[in-house]
């Protein structure tokens, strides 16, 4: 008898094992911020993205494949040229995400590695674009314009592989004096949060130094050509005045004769005496007198 019990207990328990085996392998879990695309055996990848929580699928037919769909950051160094030929070495940061709906697609045409496939391509593509359009000295000064473009342009890009980009901008910029070729390992991009460093070459550092030299040189010489002008210019009206006013007193005189003399004579002794008048002590020279009286006003 009890050997009966006993057998029926373990042919319950197998019964049991093998049915919490299929229930098991019949149940999936799609955690927070992922979603699952479903491949069937008999009919490819479904259209169908599933959400969040646990799911049923029939065991050894359906498999699911989970996607993380949080954004997701992603530095990678690119080396390219500027529009004068400067060596530049920028990295970049993104944070991306898939487009949920897109998912199936995206696993059908470019698989689950898909930021590996896509995103290097496309960022060195549109970076070299970008940076080829602007000179090295544009980098600096329009360093915002520069990742403006760069994150449209990547942004616009990465829609038509199903991705968002959240974020998109330089992270770290070191200029040389020297165009190199890039390797295609080293041909890959990112993009970051808007804090552009930038480092320059000892080279370039030097040549800018001296622009900026040269500038300051041209400038002061351009301005001591002005001033020197300016002061041409005050000469030549300053001679026309005196000039001109010689030219009047000549016909004064050719018209007045000697009268227009004894006429500044009197203005001139006028001017004398009322100077004079307002000084506080008065000295007066009688004629016929060899010494000098000072009497008080």
């Amino acid at each position: 008898m009890a050997a009966k019990v006993f057998e029926s207990i373990g042919k319950f328990g197998l019964a049991l094992a093998i049915a919490g085996g299929v229930v098991n392998s019949a149940l999936y879990n799609v955690d927070a911020g992922h979603r699952a695309v479903i491949f069937d055996r008999f009919r490819g990848v479904q259209d169908i993205v599933v959400g969040e929580g646990t799911h049923f699928l029939i065991p050894w037919v359906q498999k699911p494949i989970i996607f993380d769909c949080r954004s997701r950051p992603r530095n990678v160094p690119v080396i390219t040229g500027s529009k004068d030929l400067q060596n530049v070495n920028i990295t970049l940061r993104i944070l991306f995400r898939p487009v949920a709906s897109q998912l199936p697609r995206i696993f059908t045409s470019i698989g689950e590695d898909y930021d590996e496939r896509v995103l290097p391509s496309i960022t060195t593509e549109i970076l070299k674009s970008v940076v080829a359009r602007f000179d090295a000295g544009e980098l600096i000064t329009q360093r915002e314009l520069v990742s403006r473009q760069v994150s449209d342009d990547l942004t616009e890009r990465a829609a038509t592989f199903g991705l968002i980009l959240d974020d998109v901008s330089l992270k770290h910029s070191h200029i040389g004096n020297t165009m190199m070729c890039v390797p295609p390992s080293l041909s890959s991009s990112s993009c970051s949060v808007l804090e552009t460093h930038l480092t320059f070459g000892k080279e370039f550092t030097e040549a800018v130094e001296a622009k900026q030299v040269a500038q300051q040189e041209a400038e002061r010489a351009r301005f001591v050509v002005e001033k020197a002008e300016q002061q041409k210019k005050a000469a030549i009206i300053s001679a026309e005045g005196d000039s001109k006013a010689a030219e009047l007193i000549a016909n004064s005189l050719a018209t007045a004769g000697d009268g227009l003399i004894e006429l500044r004579k009197l203005e001139a002794a006028e001017d004398i005496a009322y100077q004079l008048s307002r000084s506080r002590n008065i000295t007066y020279l009688p004629s016929g007198q060899s010494v000098l009286l000072q009497l008080p006003q």
